[in-house]
């Protein structure tokens, strides 16, 4: 999260007139050594609040829109993809690749929610090992699974298009 600062040249203020007429007893300095305080102090408890405040972790609710059928056809390769409803704290899906009228790869597939909340995309696929990717973002259009331990692929992305 990124917080804006009230000196952000996008964000000039102005005034015509000093807020506090100089009574040569050094009022302005001090007003000025206020409002720096209040901003500064300002600005700490946003960050605090925005690092400590807790966030919505996505739910597979939020990616729900994944159940269902996808399709795949790039440099001759016709890949299908067929997702269930959560229920269970999971989502199952399974994977068919054919080239040349041929499957030639295919894979078991699951979401599931950890002890700690969060998601996990576990590929079982028909010739390397099992490989783990964590949910990195998730949207109502969008979601991105991640492993940059795994040496292919490293990111899983789905966008929902319409129509």
């Amino acid at each position: 999260m990124t917080i804006a600062s009230p000196f952000d040249s996008s964000s000039d203020l102005h005034h015509e007139k000093p807020l506090v007429e100089s009574d040569g007893s050094g009022q302005i300095r001090r007003m000025k050594r206020l409002l720096a305080v209040v901003l500064t102090t300002s600005l700490w408890v946003l960050s605090g609040l925005a690092v400590d405040s807790p966030v919505a972790k996505p739910t597979l609710t939020t990616i729900s829109w994944l159940a269902g059928a996808w399709a795949s056809d790039q440099h001759g390769r016709q890949t299908t993809e067929q997702w269930m409803v959560p229920a269970g704290g999971t989502m199952l899906g399974m994977s068919r690749t054919i080239a040349q009228g041929r499957t030639v790869e295919y894979e078991f597939l699951l979401l599931r929610v950890e002890a700690n909340g969060e998601i996990s995309y576990v590929a079982k696929p028909s010739g390397p090992a099992e490989a783990v990717f964590k949910l990195i973002h998730a949207s109502a259009t969008t979601v991105v699974f991640e492993n940059p331990q795994h040496d292919f692929p490293q990111r899983i992305s789905y966008t929902l298009h319409d129509g």
